[in-house]
């Protein structure tokens, strides 16, 4: 039975319910339903920030919880303000979200798509959550971007980078402000054509859910259009920790260059066992043997340490970025936390900025309001610089960047270098696009 199914049950029953003395969800309760799931009625307004607190993105979650507190911060008026001093959207007054207090509660995902469920799940019910955001997963993001869509509630997703997202698995409810998988291969393609020449024998090892095999498949079909051959594609477990056995066989399959679709500490250990097994001084087919890692984070690299060095990848975003609302971000974030922000925290407080910008622009919590102010809609002083929010698919479009790593880092945080930011033209796709096939929005679910 659906959630909103049980909904529409569980209103028919409130009163029999009440009389017998017993508990309802706050979603189901007379003194907090108006219309719409969790519909606030006092002087706050909860939020729900599920985040990886444990397992193997354990870092991301940290930073985008951080992030959010630094969101509700100033979203309540608190601190410089951070982002919304340089947003072109100037609905957000600072003093809450339509003048009410914002409050939130947190969940651990663990990385794992039922505990993430669970989570945002007693997040809504229990807490009267109007808005569920965060994880570090796209197995977690697609869970529960389908929970949100069923209990009608907004879902702004944290990190996520499967094309499922907002491809197959896209929901009227949900919104992506990170990019995604066919962004990654469409902007380092041309760069590693330039880098590496477009006669390279490739060995993929991907990460066995739906990231991983969207990155494969966008890294493949962009690297094999400029004349890469793919030689193999091993996929490996998401709770893999040493990934010795997957990398022997690399050395005897002829390839040149090893793409690692990892991310997190599976990316850090895959690496770092690609480096101790003397991959990155081999040569191959008479060229030096390259590592290629699609997606990466400031996060990752410190993990990774100097392995990293020379390293091309992809980024959402890097705080090194010179543009007002970057700068911005960096410095609030700086001051409170005393380091520069990760990709991670960075779309995770945008994200919240979003939602509470749409609900002062709809002047309505409700659901369907906030997913009409979204859709469509064109900003910029965010970072990325002039971003849309599709309406086709709930999919954010702005310049991606390409980055490697430095050389000669100056810092502990100073481990990456953009060396090229790709257009947004070069990485917008229709909506229809092969990869991003199947599925269909639907329509927004208010809730009760």
């Amino acid at each position: 039975m659906s959630f909103s199914k049980l909904t529409r049950r569980g209103l028919m029953k409130t009163g029999a319910a009440a009389s017998a003395g017993l508990t309802l969800p706050t979603y189901l309760r007379a003194d907090g339903h108006s219309g719409f799931t969790n519909a606030p009625t006092g002087s706050t307004v909860t939020l729900g920030f599920n985040v990886p607190q444990s397992g193997p993105y354990a870092d991301e979650g940290a930073d985008e919880l951080r992030a959010y507190e630094l969101a509700v911060e100033h979203l309540n008026g608190g601190g410089d303000g951070g982002l919304m001093n340089t947003f072109s959207s100037k609905a957000l007054q600072g003093n809450g979200i339509l003048g009410k207090k914002v409050e939130y509660v947190t969940g651990d995902t663990q990385t794992k798509s039922d505990a993430a469920r669970a989570s945002a799940k007693s997040m809504i019910e229990k807490d009267g959550a109007v808005m569920i955001t965060g994880g570090s997963s796209s197995g977690v993001a697609v869970a529960v971007q389908a929970l949100c869509q069923e209990a009608g509630v907004i879902f702004m997703a944290g990190l996520t980078h499967s094309n499922d997202t907002t491809g197959k698995d896209k929901r009227a409810n949900g919104f992506r402000h990170f990019f995604n998988s066919y962004m990654s291969g469409a902007a380092l393609a041309p760069v590693l054509a330039n880098a590496y020449g477009t006669d390279r024998k490739a060995y993929h090892l991907t990460a066995d859910y739906n990231w991983g095999y969207t990155t494969e498949e966008a890294v493949r079909s962009s690297t094999e259009a400029m004349g890469w051959e793919t030689v193999n594609a091993v996929k490996t477990p998401l709770t893999q920790t040493d990934f010795s056995a997957y990398i022997a066989p690399v050395l005897q399959s002829g390839a040149d260059t090893l793409v690692l679709n990892h991310y997190g500490g599976n990316m850090v250990n895959s690496l770092t066992n690609a480096v101790q097994f003397g991959l990155r001084d081999k040569q191959v087919n008479g060229k030096d043997f390259q590592i290629v890692v699609p997606l990466y984070s400031r996060l990752m690299a410190k993990g990774a340490g100097a392995n990293v060095k020379g390293i091309f990848g992809s980024t959402n975003w890097h705080w090194s970025l010179t543009d007002e609302g970057s700068k911005a971000f960096v410095k609030s974030f700086g001051t409170k936390y005393g380091f520069p922000p990760s990709q991670a925290a960075h779309t995770c407080y945008v994200q919240a900025l979003l939602y509470a910008d749409a609900v002062e622009r709809a002047g309505s919590f409700n659901p369907c309001a906030v997913v009409e102010a979204l859709e469509d809609f064109e900003f910029d002083g965010m970072g990325n610089g002039p971003t849309l929010y599709r309406g086709a698919d709930h999919q954010c479009f702005k310049d991606v960047l390409v980055v490697k790593g430095k050389e000669n880092p100056e810092s502990e945080f100073d481990l990456l270098e953009i060396v090229e930011v790709t257009p947004v033209e070069q990485v917008t796709y229709d909506p229809d696009h092969p990869q991003m096939a199947g599925g269909s929005l639907g329509t927004c679910n208010p809730g009760a």
